[in-house]
């Protein structure tokens, strides 16, 4: 392929990190893309919710699987997922959910790497609108929300002595819904769910997901910053069957948990899962640090280990949980992308990107500093 480009253009990777089957760019806004004049490249992926003939049927130029290190420098490689693990450089300009500007495990390794090959990486999770301040883009409604049902799946599970197995991602809303509310016994009725973060798109996911399997509104418990103000653990959190973590982590604070406070109340607890949508698992601030590595879709719980003079608690921890409903997650995602991705042939000026591409400097200073 010529290195020079006569339009702007996308490259969407594969996603090679298991079980990910979400999208950056759907069909619908590959579409998009083109006819506002952009060539879009597509990865073939069999992992992928959406099928390779769907992109090529709205014009996607379909390419190798995995074949993005040997594609032109001026195109954008876009992803999802973290990169496979690796010493090799990276040249391309990156555009995808890095997990390293808050000091996560491999930070500094993947800040060597864009430095060695003179890359960049404009990360999703840090795209801002230039008015509102207010993130372009996020996944947080759905991770909330699948999280929520991964939650009360292990819970349906544990009340009956069981571990929740491997999952499944749904086809649509329809289907995950009636798959829970099945595991249940019909419906959520009955059992007390606390949400932190409810005012956020994550938080609000997950309380219209308790919502819609049938949890009754004066059992679901709301939190957001006034109400932890104060600082945990929090009593409150004890005292529900179900509670999901959906904050979005500044700075430290005091822990909503942890193994001593649960301990502490032995068999004076009614809390049985715990959903950690958030997983700042490796964050060094994580404010609960009751469990130490991410679960997933094959393995989706984890006892927490209180020893055996306790009821058990289990743990929700996947970092991906959107995934859980892949096709409508993207849909969503990738509409709300598409007006900065207009402009990014003009991201030397436009400030969505010049504000991203200074805060990538930014912490790739403070990542040589501490690999030196």
């Amino acid at each position: 392929m010529a290195e020079a480009q006569l339009r702007p253009a996308f490259w969407l990777r594969c996603e090679t990190k298991e079980f990910e089957r979400r999208a950056a760019l759907t069909p619908k806004t590959a579409r998009t893309l083109i006819h506002a004049g952009f060539d879009i490249y597509v990865e073939r992926d069999n992992q992928r919710i959406f099928e390779d003939s769907e992109y090529e049927a709205q014009g996607c130029k379909l390419v190798p699987y995995n074949s993005w290190p040997s594609a032109p420098l001026s195109i954008p490689i876009m992803g999802l997922k973290d990169l496979p693990t690796s010493t090799e450089p990276l040249q391309h300009t990156h555009i995808y959910f890095g997990h390293c500007y808050k000091r996560q495990a491999g930070w500094a390794s993947l800040f060597r790497r864009f430095h060695n090959g003179g890359g960049t990486l404009y990360d999703l999770e840090f795209l801002e609108d230039a008015d509102s301040g207010r993130r372009i883009a996020a996944f947080g409604f759905h991770a909330g929300f699948a999280g929520a049902a991964v939650g009360a799946l292990a819970y349906a599970a544990q009340k009956k002595g069981e571990v929740l197995g491997k999952l499944e991602p749904y086809d649509n809303e329809e289907k995950m819904l009636a798959g829970v509310k099945g595991a249940l016994g019909g419906s959520g009725r009955g059992i007390k769910v606390l949400v932190i973060g409810a005012l956020g798109r994550c938080g609000s996911g997950a309380v219209d997901l308790f919502r819609k399997i049938g949890v009754e509104e004066e059992n679901i418990v709301k939190w957001d910053m006034a109400e932890t103000a104060k600082g945990g653990p929090f009593q409150e959190i004890l005292d529900v069957d179900i509670f999901v973590n959906c904050i979005y982590l500044r700075e430290s604070i005091p822990p909503f948990l942890t193994k001593e406070f649960i301990q502490t109340a032995g068999q004076q607890r009614k809390l049985s899962v715990v959903v950690d949508v958030s997983c700042d698992t490796t964050n060094p601030f994580n404010p609960l640090p009751i469990y130490s590595s991410n679960t997933t879709f094959t393995q989706p719980t984890a006892p927490v280990d209180l020893g055996t003079s306790v009821p058990p608690i289990s743990v929700v921890s996947i970092d991906h949980t959107p995934s859980f409903l892949p096709r409508e997650a993207s849909e969503k995602f990738s509409e709300d992308l598409i007006p900065a991705l207009r402009h990014f042939p003009e991201r030397k000026t436009a400030k969505t990107w010049t504000e991203a591409e200074k805060l990538f400097e930014k912490k790739m200073t403070e990542a040589l500093t501490e690999v030196e």
